[in-house]
């Protein structure tokens, strides 16, 4: 496990602005379902919970134990839910169904956050109290729900190309692709190499769980398509939908996709991708440093590099990732929660979690930082891919939404439907959901 010097050393500023700021009110008014609702009295203080999915990096009760020591009276208890996202949001509504206290603060996914804004699961936060305004805006704007806040980017997240440079170069490509074609005829090249034998054109998330949704979104968008239209309303019935999914059907048909990335997670993919079994790869920033470990680990490091999505005519746009961290609205200590998540979101922890763990940072001037550049040379690629992403549906219903994507994506990826049938039907089941009550 790597040191965590930086984080440590960063506890003091962290702590001490934390108890600076102050734990304020807000004022609002109509129509809660129209106008954003008041931000409550964060009163409170006392041990809490702070809930989120497995940590793999050791890093959050290094942080919670500092916190402790120096909080005695406030102590933070750790509860790790399962590694999937699905399953996490399926114990976080369970715990705000019953309205436990279970929880206080928690991890939640970008994606649900009009969901659970608009069941009143999470509190309205004073925004005024974070540093929103260093942040970068579609970061921001994720967090809110009809424009109030409603978490704190705790890191964020955008997907890259991860292409290997050294079988690229031995085949004559000085560059990585930035359509789907010239990454198929790339892959045609490379793998006539010796040195690329048994291995396999591309790979994502296909999984039948989040990471499909979000791997769909992209194929659509990248060309030029969308999920729900600015009306609203579904928009899958469109040619560029069509053309944008069938690059992901027809690649598993035609095996330009590794037939095992249909059960690929990203820790799967991660795995085969530094086991050398991929020459591109979909994934999040994190997987940049552990598959550039000089331990042993991994097989590819120094011979990879990171480039934008592909798309049909250019380059293409990810989906939007990332967690913020939100207040239960049944937590008791409400006061210690936004101390708390105050102490978890401060630039320079930010900054720690990206050199520690490899975390996109929220904060615009880390992606602008000299030191850091040079060390995570792949920053500016990242900031675009952040600036250029799209968020997955922000629909109320969104656990229905993403549900009905994986059920259609997954058939037409297996073979059981075509792409258009996939799209007819989903078109149609997101009818009910997106304008439904």
């Amino acid at each position: 496990m790597k040191t965590r010097g930086r984080i440590r050393a960063a506890l003091g500023v962290s702590l001490a602005t934390t108890l600076l700021a102050a734990c304020g009110t807000g004022t609002g008014s109509g129509d809660d379902e129209v106008a954003a609702p008041k931000v409550g009295d964060f009163t409170g203080r006392g041990p809490i919970s702070f809930v989120s999915g497995k940590d793999t990096t050791g890093t959050t009760p290094e942080l919670i134990k500092q916190w402790n020591e120096q909080h005695p009276d406030q102590k933070v208890s750790f509860v790790e839910l399962p590694e999937e996202a699905d399953q996490q949001r399926q114990q976080y509504i369970q715990n705000a169904e019953t309205k436990s206290d279970a929880y206080d603060v928690i991890s939640v996914d970008v994606v649900w956050t009009s969901e659970f804004a608009a069941h009143r699961w999470i509190e309205p936060l004073p925004e005024s109290e974070f540093g929103t305004d260093k942040m970068l805006d579609p970061v921001v704007e994720a967090a809110q729900y009809r424009g109030q806040l409603y978490g704190v980017p705790n890191y964020t997240d955008a997907g890259l190309l991860y292409h290997r440079t050294d079988l690229m170069k031995k085949a004559g490509f000085d560059k990585p692709p930035e359509t789907w074609d010239e990454m198929r005829e790339q892959c045609e090249e490379i793998l006539t190499l010796p040195e690329a034998k048994g291995m396999s054109c591309y790979a994502g998330q296909f999984e039948k769980y989040e990471g499909l949704t979000v791997n769909f979104a992209e194929s659509v968008q990248s060309a030029g398509g969308s999920i729900v239209g600015e009306d609203g309303k579904p928009a899958l019935d469109t040619p560029e939908a069509k053309e944008g999914f069938s690059n992901l059907v027809d690649g598993f048909s035609s095996g330009m996709i590794a037939k095992e990335a249909i059960t690929y997670e990203e820790e799967t993919g991660r795995q085969a991708f530094q086991k050398g079994d991929l020459i591109f790869h979909r994934q999040w920033p994190y997987q940049y440093s552990m598959a550039n470990a000089n331990d042993g680990s991994s097989k590819v490091a120094g011979k990879f590099d990171v480039a934008p999505l592909p798309g049909v005519d250019g380059p293409g746009s990810s989906s939007l990732g990332g967690w913020n961290l939100a207040v239960s609205s049944f937590a008791k200590n409400k006061a210690t929660a936004l101390d708390f998540i105050k102490y978890m979101t401060t630039e320079q922890m930010q900054r720690d979690k990206l050199i520690d763990d490899g975390y996109a940072p929220s904060y615009a001037g880390l992606y602008e930082d000299k030191e850091l550049i040079e060390e995570y040379p792949y920053l500016p690629e990242l900031k675009e891919s952040i600036l250029t992403a799209e968020p997955r549906p922000r629909v109320v219903r969104y656990g229905d939404t993403t549900a009905a994507i994986q059920d259609e994506a997954y058939d037409a990826l297996t073979g059981e439907k075509s792409a258009e049938d996939a799209l007819s039907s989903l078109q149609s089941r997101l009818s009910g959901l997106v304008n439904g009550p």
